[in-house]
This record gives C-alpha cells, sequence and structure tokens, in this order.
C-alpha cells in the first residue's frame, strides 16, 4: 500500500526539516486571499444532499510570501501550483488550465496552475459549481445525474478528486513521492492514495486536518470493502 501521511503542522516549519528534492511532484494549491475562510455559508442553496455547508470561521489565510515559493522549489524537483495568477512570483512558463465548466456562475470559469513539467499549456475540464459536478475524469464536462454520488463539500475552496487523478495519471509514475503543502479537504491525498504514489501533506487548521482524516478513513475502508 502507499505511504500516505498527513502532518497538522504549518508547511514551512515541516518544509524547513527537508533535504534539497525530497519530493519528486508538489502539486499545492496555496491561499492567494483572506476571504474564504470567513464565510460561514458556502454555496449557492440549501439541499439535502450536501450543497450547504456551515464552515467554521478560521483565522485569517496566510497568503505565501516569497521564502515559501524558495522553499516550495528546493524541497521538490516539480511543482504544480494553482493559483499561480494571483502571486507575485515567477514561475516556469508551462500551465495547467482547469475548465470548471460552471456556466453563468459569477465564479471563475477556470483555475490557473504554474508548472516546471513543461513548457506548454495543457487543459482539463470538470464541472465544479455548487451541485454540478463533472460525470467522470473522463467525461468531465457532462454533469452527473446521480447527485447524491456528488463529492460532499468540506473546505471552502475544495478541489475534486478528479483533477488530482487526472494530474497524477499524466504527470507523475510509479515510485514517486508526492507533496501537498496546503491539504485542506484531501482530495489530493486521496487520489494520491488511488494512484499507489507515496504521499505527505500539511493542514495547520485543526477543524481541516480532522474533517480531511475523517474523509480519508472513509475512502480507504470503502475500498477495503470493495464498495
Amino acid at each position: 500500500m502507499p505511504e500516505s501521511i498527513v502532518y497538522n503542522v504549518d508547511c514551512m516549519d515541516y518544509m524547513r526539516t527537508l533535504p534539497n528534492k525530497a519530493f519528486d511532484l508538489a502539486v499545492v494549491d496555496p491561499p492567494y486571499f483572506s476571504g474564504p475562510e470567513k464565510r460561514g455559508y458556502y454555496g449557492s442553496k440549501e439541499s439535502e444532499i450536501g450543497v450547504r455547508r456551515d464552515y467554521p470561521i478560521s483565522p485569517d489565510w496566510e497568503v505565501p510570501a516569497f521564502d515559501y515559493f524558495s522553499e516550495l522549489a528546493r524541497v521538490s524537483k516539480n511543482y504544480i501550483v494553482f493559483g499561480c495568477n494571483y502571486f507575485d512570483a515567477v514561475f516556469s512558463p508551462g500551465r495547467i488550465v482547469w475548465d470548471k465548466c460552471n456556466g453563468e456562475s459569477s465564479f471563475s470559469d477556470c483555475e490557473i496552475a504554474a508548472t516546471n513539467l513543461f513548457n506548454s499549456v495543457r487543459l482539463f475540464r470538470y464541472m465544479w459549481n455548487g451541485m454540478m459536478q463533472g460525470k467522470s475524469e473522463a467525461e468531465g464536462w457532462i454533469q452527473k445525474g446521480d447527485k447524491t454520488k456528488n463529492e460532499v463539500r468540506i473546505h471552502p475552496t475544495q478541489k475534486p478528486v478528479a483533477l488530482y487523478a487526472w494530474i497524477f495519471r499524466n504527470y507523475a509514475k510509479p515510485g514517486d513521492k508526492i507533496l501537498d503543502t496546503h491539504l485542506g479537504s484531501g482530495s489530493s491525498r486521496i487520489a494520491a492514495y488511488n494512484a499507489g504514489l507515496d504521499f505527505v501533506g500539511c493542514e495547520k487548521n485543526k477543524y481541516y486536518y480532522d474533517a480531511q482524516e475523517e474523509r480519508f478513513a472513509e475512502h480507504t475502508a470503502q475500498i477495503r470493502l470493495g464498495v
């Protein structure tokens, strides 16, 4: 079984303990502004099957500065950094664009990640707008019919497991060790586990650390039971 370890720590404290190039790939989604953690309600409407979620009011999210990106580049051979367009940092020219297929939503149509894995631009389409979620990784632009099978939101900036599954299928290989410095909902951890990749994550907020631990335990239990 792949190794999957998560620490309830500040990622900067953890990375400072690491040797150079300790990880093959860092896939990170750091906060680019403070605000979502203040929303006690996040979602478009109430629903019995999961749109409504009362998130706790958290301390201000800390937007990473230059020292974070410097440490990330030091400890990882390759990186994928979501929200690159919001940071005052210089990244390699490669880009991954996640088309969220969200139609008339007021949220961003896409999210952009910088990477040093290649110099071109790659596109992944997967619907992610409230209860409207993609059918599958392969048919992400088609809305899933049975909404009871949607991913339940446990974090205000949660990304779908399918996005990370696509990333790991295309840009990781067996034996790679993956780092996520801002774990949040734990979607990256689940996708890495499914892909058989060793994984380390950091989440300094105790509420979300506990929430993703519960989510991961439920997921691995279902796999063991063949559900």
